[in-house]
């Protein structure tokens, strides 16, 4: 199974860019996005043979998250079940026979780390949420998790620690969340990679000059581990800020 995951920063603006013809040629069994900006009905894309579904956040032109996928899920649901979370459409939890998939974007500190409280009850919440699901069957968790998880993970790690994305904190979360059972499927690969990224500002030329950040993730529960056949980086993919990132899995 091929599963892909990208933050498109604006949905309708990345189906301007060419996103039809990236579709198609990725060729993926799932195709998550993440940041779709857009309510029901702005936006046309309807692939053959793909089952789709959206939860787009209650402000207009902000967050939001879609899956497009060949095999009906068995179940499907948005959100986490907690009020405090569930109004900006960062998750999408889709059950199939041998596993759930979760796409989520997760929400950003921000400057400052103006929202950073917040930002560490979402990861609690949101780690509990999967080690439920986790007791039922896999779990594969895909999308912009909003953190570059070790110095390794971007290209100016001293001038960046304590920013949003990389504070003490958050990578602490995250590697919480991976000891509590899950497989950074891309490390899993390539453990010391480096120039490896997914998010580039749109500043100085960062894209150009490869100063990025890896935050956008595949990770599987550790079940799973044996169940990896490959996992990339597509940055020749343009359109957004972000470039897709790829799993390949056996189920």
């Amino acid at each position: 199974m091929k599963l892909i995951s990208w933050n498109v920063n604006g949905f309708r603006a990345v189906l301007g860019k060419g996103f039809a013809e990236v579709f198609a040629q990725a060729n993926a069994d799932v195709f998550c996005l993440q940041e779709t900006k857009m309510q029901p009905g702005q936006a046309e894309f309807s692939p053959e043979g793909y089952h789709q579904y959206w939860n787009s956040a209650e402000k207009k032109g902000y967050s939001g998250t879609a899956v497009f996928t060949r095999t009906e899920p068995l179940s499907v649901s948005y959100g986490i079940g907690i009020d405090e979370h569930d109004h900006e459409g960062r998750v999408i939890t889709l059950e199939f026979e041998r596993f759930f998939l979760v796409n989520v974007y997760t929400p950003n500190s921000q400057n400052e780390l103006a929202r950073l409280d917040y930002r560490l009850r979402w990861e609690d919440d949101f780690r509990a949420y999967l080690l439920r699901l986790n007791e039922t069957k896999p779990v594969v968790v895909c999308g912009d998790l909003n953190v570059a998880h070790t110095e390794i993970d971007l290209k100016n790690p001293k001038t960046n620690r304590n920013s949003a994305g990389f504070s003490d904190p958050e990578r602490a979360k995250m590697t919480q969340l991976l000891a509590s059972g899950f497989v950074d499927t891309f490390r899993a690969f390539y453990p010391d990679a480096t120039g490896a990224y997914t998010w580039w500002s749109y500043f100085r030329k960062a894209r150009a000059t490869n100063a990025g950040w890896r935050i956008d993730y595949f990770l599987v529960s550790e079940s799973l581990r044996e169940n990896l056949r490959a996992a990339s980086i597509l940055s020749d993919v343009y359109g957004s800020d972000h470039c897709p990132v790829c799993l390949e899995l056996d189920v």
